[in-house]
């Protein structure tokens, strides 16, 4: 196995759209913070789950980060020691990690469908990402309760979340303290065997040798419940830093599905990829006005203490600058 650099990220996008500016902004950033930092930069298909994913997307992805001019060192099309880099492909390697939570009891069969949890009358809302806080419903059953629903039910996996805060610090928000607890008993296995996103993150980022995870600020919440993985599992977390989101002049955060904010639009409009790099520049903070560069030109700016904790508002007149001459 090659030996690995001191600091590695990575880029790892669901290919189930369109690259957005936002995902350009946060490729960008993670690209410049290895490269600033002489490290690796990982590209990772996150096609798990495969009734959203579609590999013409992954393949438009790949050919979008190629425009912007942001390369990767290891992940498809290029290769590497800690392959595969599709998680489709990684499936054998997650119920592994299963196979150990089950042996330290962490983990436990759940019957209830998310028409179950949304109407349990004391279901509180969780974490924002999730939606619903499962109540725990399953998590005191019996082996027999357990083996009479089974007959009629194929059951999902949940971690046994413990009742304890836990604490971390991001590269951009700052210290960060959560009650685990609030995010309720998650899911690692669904029941129809497709892994989940808290799992197969974590495993991947563990087994690829991920020192620094830079993803988007919507991910923040979730990073609780991937310390307790990495804590269960015995591995090394990453420092976390979260990108700030692109919003709308409402604060609603801007969708894939919104015309004008897809990269292949944008290069339809005769944008060139340097004018976009210096704009997704100005917007994180990194330059003072926008300008046409190349990312290798912001390496030698490139400081992580510039990028605000705050949503990036999309006004009229900040998008206008993009399509300025």
């Amino acid at each position: 196995m090659e030996q690995q650099a001191t600091f590695r990220g990575r880029f790892a996008p669901t290919p189930s759209g369109k690259m957005h500016i936002g995902n350009a902004l946060t490729a960008l950033l993670g690209w410049l913070q290895m490269r600033s930092m002489n490290g690796q930069y990982i590209l990772r298909i996150e096609d798990i789950d495969v009734q959203r994913s579609r590999q013409e997307l992954a393949n438009e992805i790949m050919r979008d980060l190629e425009w912007l001019g942001l390369d990767w060192d290891e992940g498809p099309g290029v290769g590497g020691a800690y392959g595969p880099y599709h998680q489709a492909a990684r499936h054998a390697l997650y119920e592994r990690e299963i196979a150990k939570l089950k042996e330290s009891n962490m983990l436990y069969p759940c019957y209830c469908s998310r028409a179950d949890i949304t109407a349990a009358a004391s279901a509180p809302h969780g974490i924002a990402s999730e939606g619903f806080r499962y109540p725990g419903t399953c998590r005191e059953l019996t082996r027999e309760e357990a083996a009479l629903k089974e007959l009629h039910k194929k059951p999902s996996l949940r971690m046994k979340v413990p009742h304890r805060g836990i604490s971390f610090v991001d590269g951009i928000a700052g210290v960060q303290r959560y009650r685990l607890s609030d995010g309720g008993d998650f899911v690692v296995r669904r029941a129809d065997d497709i892994i989940s996103y808290q799992l197969a993150v974590v495993v991947d980022d563990a087994l690829m040798g991920i020192t620094h995870v830079l993803r988007g600020a919507d991910l923040l919440d979730s990073t609780p419940r991937q310390l307790l993985l990495y804590e269960a599992l015995s591995y090394q977390p990453p420092q976390f830093a979260h990108t700030p989101l692109m919003v709308d002049a409402e604060g609603r955060r801007l969708a894939k599905r919104t015309r004008g904010l897809s990269l292949s639009f944008l290069r339809g409009q005769g944008i060139t990829p340097e004018r976009l790099t210096g704009w997704l520049a100005w917007t994180a903070g990194l330059l003072d006005h926008p300008e046409a560069v190349t990312p290798a030109e912001l390496i030698p700016v490139f400081d992580l203490s510039k990028v605000s904790s705050f949503p990036i508002k999309i006004t009229d007149h900040v998008k206008n600058r993009l399509f300025e001459p």
